[in-house]
């Protein structure tokens, strides 16, 4: 692991490489990772820095905490905000969830303990979820008056389907790691603290093949949600053309025919 950069004025998120892998680590503990608006904007300016580094290929999205990935909006903070306040305040901390969301190559969340509302929906806002057996996931802000505001409502039901995540939604309700696994609310369900380790293998095992590959995939598959077949397959069509005169399918091609591991140029 190379040095750690961190983002923000305290420890609010830090950013750690393994070779091409990085980690995105929460490093909010006194406050269970609770989302603040001081960490949305180092949330948002490590997601900004990592989409522009090309020698990334693949992200975990980790926490330092023990007991918790991440615990939703910090509702202490918001409990002193004026109306004016939580309006100005949305746009940074969407942002944070945006800027997940929109990393341009594939991500990881390894979740251990509590990954409530915003903390679940940054969760969601990855491509795949590892959680071990520790793991509680919900999206409870119907029960304290709001709704899920981080991507939530869109997410789960691309995830799980309309009528299970309206379920899920409407109750509020806390779902362990082993039912989240039955429900694909997460994607694997690992030994209790294993969660980081073996998303950090998975991300490493998907590292190892083209990034100019792996973005066009991940574009693709993003923007293909919600369209008619046709219009799904005219877009793949885009994103093949997009990568088939590449330098990554050049040497992709000729590493196998050579029999040896591709050293991939990234463009």
């Amino acid at each position: 692991m190379s040095g750690m950069r961190r983002f923000g004025a305290d420890e609010w998120v830090a950013v750690a490489r393994h070779g091409f892998v990085a980690e995105l680590v929460m490093d909010r503990p006194k406050a269970m990772n609770a989302v603040s608006t001081a960490m949305a904007d180092a949330l948002a300016q490590a997601c900004a820095e990592l989409a522009a580094d090309r020698s990334v290929r693949a992200v975990v999205l980790t926490s330092t905490h023990e007991r918790a990935f991440c615990v939703g909006a910090d509702l202490k903070e918001r409990n002193s905000f004026t109306d004016a306040d939580l309006m100005r305040q949305r746009p940074r901390a969407r942002a944070a969830y945006t800027g997940v969301l929109e990393l341009p190559m594939p991500t990881i969340a390894a979740v251990h303990g509590f990954a409530l509302g915003g903390g679940y929906e940054l969760a969601l806002a990855c491509d795949l979820i590892v959680a071990d057996g520790t793991a509680v996931v919900g999206l409870p802000e119907v029960s304290v008056g709001v709704i899920p505001g981080g991507g939530g409502t869109q997410l789960l039901p691309r995830r799980v389907g309309a009528a299970r995540a309206a379920e899920l939604v409407f109750t509020a309700r806390r779902v362990p790691a082993a039912e989240a696994g039955e429900l694909g609310l997460v994607d694997r369900v690992v030994a209790d603290g294993q969660d980081r380790a073996e998303a950090l293998e998975l991300a490493a095992s998907i590292a190892r093949n083209s990034p100019v590959g792996l973005r066009a995939a991940k574009r693709a598959m993003r923007l293909g949600q919600g369209l008619d077949l046709r219009a799904g397959l005219d877009l793949e069509d885009g994103a093949w053309r997009s990568v088939a005169f590449s330098g990554d399918r050049a040497e992709g091609v000729a590493a196998f025919n050579e029999k040896r591991d591709p050293n991939w140029p990234g463009e």
